[in-house]
């Protein structure tokens, strides 16, 4: 007798499912570091986060533009349900905002190394103490795949802190890591849905490798 093969296929991972893995892989591998104590461990663990964090905005970014003729928040205007007025303006909170349903949890926006913030539960309280990254606020589609979409926002220019606000960074300002968050480190999300932790040298070559004289970027 011959089977009958079902007529039926199997669905593929929904949005809600695949980020809810990228969570428990990301839950799993803190609570791994965790178990072994010392402040290199938690460095560690809170590095990983912020790593996961970031990757899961890159792939928001790329669902959100998917509905949105491959435009990013920054580049669509807040009438058409995008953010690019806020963003110019160095609002940083905003194009998280209009991702919202993209995002999923808001808990996402907070890096764990980042004391100065704290998380929120829900997205209608959302304010840039609940923001740990900036934005790039002329990455307005994937094209170039080296432009700096987000990352930390732990900046010093010239040996101080930056303040919120927009941001001006050409390729040769003394920009550096600051001492908080990840201890002179940090992380850039690149256009191209990458994360790349790298030192200050780094975040310089990264910078003069997105091809802009002048970046702008948005900082909480």
């Amino acid at each position: 007798m011959k089977l009958k093969l079902s007529s039926h296929h199997k669905a593929g991972l929904t949005l809600f499912e695949v980020l809810v893995v990228i969570g428990v892989v990301m839950i799993v591998g803190v609570v791994v570091l965790a178990t072994h104590s010392g402040p290199n461990s938690k460095h560690m663990a809170q590095k990983i986060t912020c790593v996961n964090n970031l990757k899961q905005i890159g792939l928001a970014y790329r669902i959100w533009e998917g509905d949105q003729s491959a435009v990013y928040p920054m580049g669509i205007s807040v009438t058409n349900g995008g953010a690019m007025e806020m963003a110019q303006a160095g609002n940083a909170v905003m194009p998280f905002w209009v991702m919202s349903n993209e995002l999923s949890t808001p808990k996402i926006l907070y890096c764990p190394a980042d004391e100065a913030r704290v998380w929120a539960t829900n997205f209608n309280g959302l304010t840039r103490s609940n923001v740990s990254y900036f934005v790039g606020v002329d990455v307005t589609n994937d094209v170039n795949p080296s432009m700096l979409l987000s990352g930390d926002c732990n900046f010093a220019m010239s040996g101080k802190p930056v303040s919120p606000g927009l941001l001006f960074v050409a390729t040769n300002d003394p920009i550096a890591w600051g001492i908080f968050q990840h201890t002179k480190q940090g992380n850039l999300l690149l256009s191209d849905g990458s994360v790349q932790s790298t030192t200050t040298f780094g975040l310089q070559a990264q910078i003069k490798n997105t091809g802009l004289a002048t970046n702008r970027w948005a900082i909480p």
